[in-house]
């Protein structure tokens, strides 16, 4: 196996990262109360908010380094961690529980070795639980990468979830 750098293609990463970065911050730089619009951006763009980028947005927009990390912190839809390329949210409320969620949960324990809040090794998967969704006739509800899919079974989430590379 080439352990060998390719450190033009490295460089090329990071120059591509850098631009979409300042970019992104650039297009707020006159709306520092858009920080959390910002934020949606930044985590829309690389899936969390990494923290360089937090210290970036605080240097750059010149807001006090512990206001950007309160709101990144504050807000449940903000991940400081890596998140999988795919968001898979399980329904736990009262009528998704007593239909069957928490059996959807323990499958993704079991079958990918995840917990909720946490991310597949490979980085395919990240597992959230959430109380409820607010569509309780449809229960139990799972939400893979914003796509809604009611009355989920155990067998049905295995379907579901091959879909996803």
């Amino acid at each position: 196996m080439d352990l060998t750098l390719d450190f033009p293609r490295v460089k090329a990463i990071v120059e591509s990262y850098t631009e979409k970065v300042d970019s992104l911050i650039d297009s707020y730089a006159d709306n520092k109360e858009q920080l959390i619009s910002l934020l949606q951006d930044i985590q829309a763009e690389f899936n969390y908010l990494p923290q360089d980028v937090l210290v970036k947005i605080s240097q750059r927009l010149d807001i006090p380094l512990s206001q950007v990390f309160s709101v990144a912190t504050f807000f449940r839809a903000f991940s400081l961690k890596p998140r999988g390329r795919h968001v898979v949210t399980v329904c736990l409320g009262t009528a998704c529980h007593v239909k069957g969620g928490r059996r959807l949960v323990d499958k993704m324990e079991r079958d990918y070795g995840i917990k909720p809040g946490q991310t597949t090794g490979d980085m395919r998967f990240t597992l959230e639980a959430v109380n409820c969704l607010g569509c309780c006739a449809l229960g139990p509800v799972v939400v893979v990468d914003g796509k809604y899919e009611s009355q989920m079974t155990p067998d049905k989430l295995d379907r579901v979830l091959r879909g996803y590379k």
